[in-house]
């Protein structure tokens, strides 16, 4: 199942992060859920939780806003619309799961993140994504994400160019 989360916030990920690429290039015809619906029936064959995915892609979207407000205070340095777009959607879904969800523990969550920004990202961003979600953390909690959990300000990924 842990795997199946992977893969689920993965395809969260590619939903997401086409619906910021589409709006950015003024697409205003964007169907969400078409999307959503798509990407989930490429691996349909090997995911099994798609309601997991659905809330999480529904989530973030519905509350992009108050994530990006949260994570501005975080990396000051970089305003979100700075911040790449990939590093952007990763952090608001850890953020949103850090938020949001019940059944996954923080560090999974931020662990989780950074994975995605590893897989995905540039060469700074599982850095940058570490920072910052630990730092909202034990802003939140007091709890430290790993001992490794640098500053939020480090220098990030590179801006988009798109």
């Amino acid at each position: 199942m842990a795997s199946n989360r992977h893969l689920g916030r993965i395809i969260a990920l590619q939903t997401l992060f086409e619906q910021d690429f589409r709006r950015a290039a003024g697409d205003t015809d964007f169907d969400l859920d078409a999307v959503l619906k798509r990407n989930i029936a490429r691996y349909e064959a090997t995911v099994d939780d798609t309601d997991f995915i659905a809330q999480l892609v529904r989530g973030v979207a519905a509350h992009e806003k108050e994530l990006d407000s949260e994570l501005q205070p975080v990396a000051p340095e970089w305003p979100i619309d700075q911040i790449a777009r990939m590093d952007r959607v990763v952090l608001r879904i850890g953020l949103y799961e850090l938020k949001h969800g019940t059944d996954v523990p923080p560090k999974v969550v931020i662990n989780e993140a950074v994975e995605l920004a590893k897989a995905f990202g540039s060469e700074n961003s599982s850095k940058f994504v570490n920072g910052v979600l630990g730092t909202v953390l034990r802003q939140n909690t007091g709890e430290a994400a790993a001992p490794s959990v640098k500053a939020a300000d480090e220098p990030a990924a590179e801006k988009d160019a798109a």
